[in-house]
């Protein structure tokens, strides 16, 4: 009887702790931790920028004056702004210039157009270009130069017969090379061509003398010292 008791009794106990309410969670709620530092941007030394110190600003060479307006350096890219007078109406731009600092040379550049006036006042036209060179970000320009070899202008095929192609010709026949040029019309445009050549010289030998380079550019050199702080 003793047994039945304690059986009903314990019964007892588990359902009335099956009906009890559960115990009540802790909600865990996010922890916001106020920052201990403002969110500036950090500069990256390696990178340096800074205005270049010029002792030269203005060269001229055969009559035709380049003139460095200013240089800058800008992390890994060196940049100049470069003025020159425009021999002609033709589309003159910086055609060879080099970067050359500690004992390195780099000739690979790009240019765009920053600024052109037309001529005015006995004035020759004038336009400014900005060259962009790349260099190693640890490179020493401490004493570098800027070399502009040639200024050029690659002429259309109208303007190889209104403006080149009587220089050209002189030129021609002061070496002697027994070429005669003429223009003629193709496909409504009026286009250079060689006439008569001597029998002994190739086609590619007579229009490699024809079209030289030579006769669109304006050789220098123009230097111009720069010096960027370290």
């Amino acid at each position: 009887m003793a047994r039945v008791s304690l059986s009903i009794g314990l019964a007892a106990l588990v359902i009335t702790a099956a009906c009890s309410p559960a115990a009540p969670t802790t909600e865990v709620l996010p922890t916001f931790v106020a920052p201990t530092t403002s969110a500036e941007p950090v500069i990256n030394e390696a990178y340096p920028t800074s205005q270049a110190v010029q002792s030269s600003a203005t060269e001229s060479v055969s009559g035709f004056t380049v003139a460095l307006q200013r240089a800058w350096r800008d992390g890994k890219q060196v940049y100049a702004d470069v003025c020159f007078s425009l021999p002609d109406a033709s589309d003159w731009t910086v055609w060879d210039a080099s970067l050359n600092y500690a004992g390195q040379t780099t000739s690979e550049f790009s240019s765009s157009l920053v600024s052109r006036q037309d001529a005015a006042g006995g004035q020759p036209a004038q336009r400014c270009d900005e060259l962009d060179f790349f260099v190693p970000p640890d490179a020493d320009l401490s004493a570098a130069e800027l070399n502009i070899a040639s200024l050029g202008a690659y002429p259309s095929n109208d303007e190889f017969c209104t403006m080149y192609m009587p220089k050209i010709q002189q030129a021609l026949d002061q070496r002697g090379a027994g070429i005669k040029l003429d223009c003629v019309d193709v496909n409504g445009t009026m286009t250079m061509q060689i006439q008569s050549k001597p029998a002994a010289m190739t086609q590619d030998q007579a229009e490699q003398m024809v079209y030289s380079d030579e006769f669109y550019t304006v050789k220098g050199p123009w230097n111009f010292s720069l010096s960027f702080n370290p």
